[in-house]
């Protein structure tokens, strides 16, 4: 029997599993298999309610730059200068190129490129249960709660039936038109101590919409061997192997092999339409940049990385995330957003710097290109800080200095796709404890994401189990195309 894991559900005529079942045969309205599939993977957006709304479908791609460990809201993006001592911390605002909205000294070169993006000061969910890193990525980049948390805390390893990540989804639904890798992570996948975590796959959809994962740090020399032909293998060597290849699956008679048989011939053909193109290959090669473009973003992995993902949406990739390059429960010391141990050393002299040059590059860098226009730039962690010093919200143990997990009250960067820049989005109260207006569910965050590709986030999916599910079960945040 024909399964199609994920099948979306709409109101236009589509093709659906139950269809196939109907048919028995190939011979659906004479069509071919292959135009039958076409037919069912094919965009619903034009039947959705949102269809001519302001803002649906201004966004061809997306950048995520995803601040794994929780960076804190309020010594970044919302500074509470009048609070406690205890809570403002160390650092002071700062004026910036916006009127009426003032950042964290830290972020100096932002200040100066906030024109071009807006904060929602708003983002905040009750998590169900422990809040820990992976479970709240599993919330940011799915849209759902984790099914399964072991007595340790931590999440269950990944696995086929979890519900894809956003970046899988896009890559289904709206598949590139350049031969160009879909969806790229970099520059590894998102992991809490060593281990791997949830949220960051394709899950019930399959491993054909999976991250292509560089696993290598941007900021040094990169080898895409999977991307380059091999110096004994020419091109048309290769083509005789791809036709061989076709001609073996077609000779597959039953309508389940039929449907195997395509599915291999369209993972090879995409395999082979990425090596021979190079353009994929082409986006990585950082050396193609000028020494003041590399300059500009910051030689270090973060900034390099955000000039990668400038130059992959450039090719026509659809959605790059890049993760900062530390994981959870790392050492503040280093790299890492966790400040349980210390807070305003690590964000002054490491993190924030970074951040702060990287990002402020990447979105005057698109700007110029003209790529800001269409690509929807996305700057979030799974949680904020909690707002006083000192205290355990989460069960760690924290220096006098340091900021605890808080999912109650923080802070996301949009920027990009018709938004307009320079504007505040929602409200924290007078200690960045908890939403003052407008709050904003992280599902409400990524159904904006969704919304602004085009993509109705209120359809229906089906998961492993068949079982009906809303895409995102959140609110697009339209008004934010609302000049």
């Amino acid at each position: 029997m024909l399964r199609i894991p994920g099948r979306l559900t709409t109101t236009c005529e589509g093709v659906s599993r139950r269809d196939f079942l109907q048919v028995g045969s190939l011979g659906l309205m004479g069509m071919q298999l292959s135009q039958i599939l076409a037919l069912q993977e094919t965009s619903q957006a034009a039947t959705s309610s949102f269809a001519g709304a302001q803002g649906f479908g201004a966004a061809k791609s997306v950048v995520v730059l995803f601040l794994q460990g929780g960076p804190s809201h309020i010594d970044i993006w919302d500074p509470k200068p009048d609070a406690p001592s205890n809570v403002r911390g160390e650092f002071k605002p700062i004026k910036t190129k916006v009127p009426g909205i003032e950042l964290s000294e830290t972020m100096p070169k932002l200040g100066q490129a906030i024109d071009k993006a807006t904060l929602i000061r708003s983002m905040s969910y009750t998590p169900a249960g422990l809040f820990n890193h992976t479970a709240a990525i599993y919330q940011m980049l799915t849209g759902y709660a984790p099914d399964k948390v072991s007595p340790s805390g931590q999440l269950e390893p990944p696995s086929p039936i979890d519900f894809p990540t956003a970046g899988s989804w896009i890559s289904k639904f709206l598949p590139p038109t350049e031969p160009v890798l879909p969806f790229v992570e970099m520059p590894r996948p998102l992991q809490e101590s060593n281990v791997i975590g949830k949220g960051g796959a394709a899950g019930f959809i399959g491993k054909e919409y999976d991250p292509y994962r560089l696993y290598q740090d941007p900021a040094q020399s990169i080898k895409l061997d999977d991307l380059t032909l091999r110096r004994e293998t020419s091109e048309k060597r290769l083509q005789d192997r791809f036709e061989l290849l076709k001609g073996i699956n077609g000779s597959m008679g039953d309508l389940e092999k039929a449907v195997d048989s395509y599915a291999l011939d369209k993972y090879y053909g995409k395999a082979f339409d990425l090596v021979l193109s190079g353009k994929a290959r082409d986006a990585f090669d950082l050396e193609k940049e000028s020494a003041a473009v590399r300059d500009r973003y910051g030689r270090f992995t973060f900034g390099q990385g955000a000039l990668m993902a400038r130059r992959l949406i450039e090719a026509g990739t659809r959605f790059v995330q890049l993760n900062w390059p530390s994981v959870a429960n790392g050492n503040p010391e280093t790299t890492a957003w966790d400040t349980h141990a210390a807070n305003f050393g690590p964000l002054k002299n490491l993190h924030c710097p970074k951040l702060d040059q990287a990002l402020s590059a990447l979105l005057e860098d698109m700007s110029d290109r003209g790529l800001l226009d269409e690509t929807l730039v996305v700057a979030v962690g799974e949680f904020g800080r909690s707002p006083r010093l000192g205290v355990s919200t989460s069960g760690n143990t924290n220096s006098p200095d340091g900021r605890d997990h808080w999912p109650y009250c923080y802070t996301a960067l949009v920027a990009g796709a018709g938004i307009p820049g320079g504007r505040l989005y929602g409200e924290s109260d007078e200690t960045a404890s908890s939403p003052k207006e407008k709050p904003v569910h992280p599902n409400d965050l990524l159904a904006t994401v969704y919304y602004a590709l085009g993509i109705d986030p209120n359809q229906e999916v089906f998961n492993h189990l068949e079982q009906p599910r809303t895409l995102v079960n959140g609110k697009a945040l339209t008004d934010l195309w609302v000049g």
